[in-house]
């Protein structure tokens, strides 16, 4: 039996070859902007029937309801953003100080029940005696490694302020593009859905839209919420180095993490270094504003797809690994999206194998 390689096979390999140069060759070219693609993306679906209210308000105008959507964009997503990240690289260049201020009367003696963790406690106990034995000068030099190590990695993850500005300049400009022409975009990728799947892949893309709405409505709308009033909070009562601690809230908010790692260390300073009254009234403000995340985030999550909590925390982390800080939004916007999208595949295999009830 004759196998040779027909011209028509041979035509069409290298069809498929070129066409996947092609592929490859666009996707290193748009490398660059794929973070700030995705975080626009995810911005605009969003919020987009927020755009279509502001565009109805203005009389139809187009430009005016993208001028101000952008601009609300920016200042209620990417402004504290940016300031909470600047506010992390500027802690952590200042590390040693920002841990003296804190240290300034000492470490004190360890906590009774330290020494009762199994297996540990006594360990801990001990190094806490010796870091209490030192002045709080030498405390804070004896931080100094950890502290340069810490600067060094949120360095490496955010790429420094002036990446961070690029990623925030591109995703602003790539956000008004696409509020200028979301139904021409959309249109696109439901029109290449539809070629690859038929109506399944129109539904589809659809479904996609939904879990990026959950993404940004449940996950980032709650860290902010609670991250602003964590924020005021500090700062209210007067506790040293509230910007840095409110950045650090946000970050564990996003990571799905709550205020309360933050919170608890701050109230126990605040105990033992602030006056009773004011100590007290952080207490009882901290405790709502660290448990609202689980009565706001269902609500809000609701208005998507509802979105295991473990998939998001393993967006924040693997998405803060392998893209940096912009990873936080990225990383649960991308699982997200492909749950979602298998969810619905397995679904429809379910219900097309499904066996036929008797009459």
């Amino acid at each position: 039996m004759n196998h040779a390689v027909t011209p028509d096979t041979t035509r069409t390999t290298l069809m498929v070859l070129i066409i996947g140069i092609l592929i490859v060759g666009s996707l290193w070219t748009l490398l660059p902007f794929i973070g700030a693609l995705v975080w626009a993306t995810a911005l605009v679906v969003a919020t987009w029937p927020m755009l279509l209210w502001v565009e109805r308000k203005a009389g139809g105008r187009r430009s005016i309801a993208t001028m101000v959507m952008t601009l609300l964009v920016a200042v209620v997503f990417i402004v504290p953003f940016y300031f909470a990240v600047g506010a992390l690289l500027d802690g952590s260049a200042h590390g040693v100080d920002i841990i003296r201020s804190y240290l300034k009367n000492g470490l004190g003696p360890p906590p009774a029940w330290l020494a009762g963790i199994p297996g540990v406690g006594e360990r801990l106990t001990g190094k806490w005696s010796e870091l209490a034995a030192l002045s709080p000068d030498a405390l804070a030099e004896a931080m100094r490694p950890y502290v340069r190590s810490v600067a060094a990695w949120i360095a490496a993850v955010t790429g420094g302020i002036g990446g961070l500005v690029v990623h925030i300049l591109f995703t602003l400009i790539l956000t008004g593009v696409l509020y200028a022409q979301g139904e021409l975009a959309a249109a696109g990728v439901v029109a290449f859905a539809r070629r690859l799947g038929g109506e399944r892949g129109a539904n589809v893309v659809v479904l996609a839209g939904q879990s990026v709405r959950s993404v940004a409505l449940g996950v980032v709308v709650t860290a902010l919420v609670q991250t602003a009033l964590a924020g005021l909070g500090l700062w209210v009562s007067g506790v040293p180095h509230a910007g840095l601690l409110t950045a650090a809230i946000f970050v564990l908010c996003i990571a799905q993490l709550g205020p309360f790692p933050v919170l608890i260390p701050v109230l126990i300073w605040a105990f033992g270094h602030m006056s009773i009254g004011w100590a007290i009234a952080l207490l009882v403000w901290s405790i709502p504003v660290g448990i609202m995340d689980n009565f706001l985030r269902p609500i809000l999550i609701s208005r998507g797809v509802d979105l295991p909590l473990l998939l998001i925390f393993g967006g924040v982390i693997g998405g803060l690994i392998g893209f940096g800080v912009i990873g936080l939004f990225i990383g649960p916007v991308i699982l997200a999206v492909t749950y979602t999208l298998l969810q619905g595949w397995v679904r429809d295999n379910e219900m097309s194998v499904a066996p036929t009830p008797r009459a």
